[in-house]
């Protein structure tokens, strides 16, 4: 039977169609070559920003395919912001299906070591979208962090050092409220009793909590310097923190407080005022603040690092023990500059 060409070369471009579709539909499009893969598109961006930043990846295989594939599922009119992660030998289908519906994958957020508020934003918005200067803004004005129950001198402390699971395009205000729900739940009755029966509130622990994070980098030894700090506010005595003083100062190269340090006239210089400062000197993490919580009950009111250079301290009930321990320490810092 004899076969018009005409038909012939209809039958192969509908085959051959029907293959192309078939292949921009469902043949795989992604090689991710064994990496994990995001796409961030930025909250008021367009169908071309959009596509742009997935091609910006440099996992998609064939470009051409994935754009036909988005127009006919009218991903012009549906592109939505977010982090999405992209799966290693998806097809077009796939993957402008996930960006359609808005399916983000959320990110694990954390920060820890953190002084002033200016670095918690820093922190902060290297891993949400929200800018530096939108958290920062939030973190400095007074009014709305009223409405929190904070001021600036103690907002930090609304920050509890954790891993959090967020979406990337959570905006600045729902960001705090977020850490303002967190903070709440980690101040548990319990904690809170604790707190109370020790006359202190969940503020003045953290802002305590602070200095005995700067003060010690072991967790063992936490509670032995946070019940060292708490003997000294129950005796009515200066607390003579050297940490607050490099707070108050605000130069965090100073190794060592020298007397022209101790004359800044501050009230986060705990050598001059007595009491608690202010606020919290850094963002304390939980094992200093449940240090604060459950102290070591002792005698000591002194302490000053340990001459075998372990991170640890010798602690002294009285002065002339004090003083002995941070004679050997000078003798063994004097030897190993000699050896050095």
């Amino acid at each position: 039977m004899w076969i018009p060409g005409i038909v012939v070369l209809l039958l192969f471009l509908f085959v051959s169609f029907s293959y192309y579709a078939y292949q921009i539909v469902y043949t795989a499009n992604v090689d991710t070559k064994g990496q994990d893969t995001y796409v961030y598109i930025p909250t008021g961006a367009d169908y071309k920003q959009a596509l742009d930043s997935v091609e910006a990846t440099g996992v998609i295989i064939d470009r051409l395919s994935l754009r036909f594939m988005a127009k006919l599922m009218d991903y012009d009119e549906l592109v939505k912001p977010g982090r999405y992660k992209i799966e290693n030998g998806w097809g077009n289908r796939q993957l402008i299906g996930v960006l359609r519906l808005g399916e983000q994958s959320p990110l694990k957020l954390t920060f820890n070591n953190i002084r002033l508020r200016s670095q918690l934003a820093e922190k902060l918005a290297a891993a949400v979208e929200p800018s530096v200067e939108e958290i920062d803004s939030l973190l400095n004005d007074q009014v709305y962090l009223q409405s929190l129950g904070f001021d600036t001198t103690t907002v930090v402390s609304m920050f509890i050092p954790n891993t959090y699971e967020v979406y990337w395009t959570i905006t600045a205000p729902e960001l705090m409220q977020r850490m303002k729900s967190e903070h709440d739940r980690f101040w548990t009755a319990e904690r809170k009793a604790k707190a109370e029966k020790m006359g202190l509130t969940p503020k003045e622990v953290s802002t305590l909590a602070s200095i005995v994070q700067a003060e010690t980098i072991k967790n063992d030894e936490k509670p032995r310097v946070a019940g060292v700090y708490l003997n000294r506010l129950q005796k009515g005595m200066k607390l003579e923190a050297d940490p607050t003083v490099v707070y108050a100062v605000r130069d965090f190269t100073i190794r060592r407080v020298l007397n022209v340090h101790l004359q800044q006239d501050s009230p986060y210089n705990t050598y001059r005022y007595a009491g608690l400062p202010p606020g919290p000197i850094n963002v304390p993490d939980i094992s200093s603040i449940d240090a604060v919580l459950n102290p070591e009950e002792h005698k000591y009111i002194y302490f000053c690092a340990k001459e075998d250079f372990s991170g640890y301290h010798s602690f002294a009930v009285t002065h002339a023990e004090h003083i002995a321990n941070a004679r050997r320490y000078q003798r063994a810092l004097t030897q190993r500059n000699i050896l050095k």
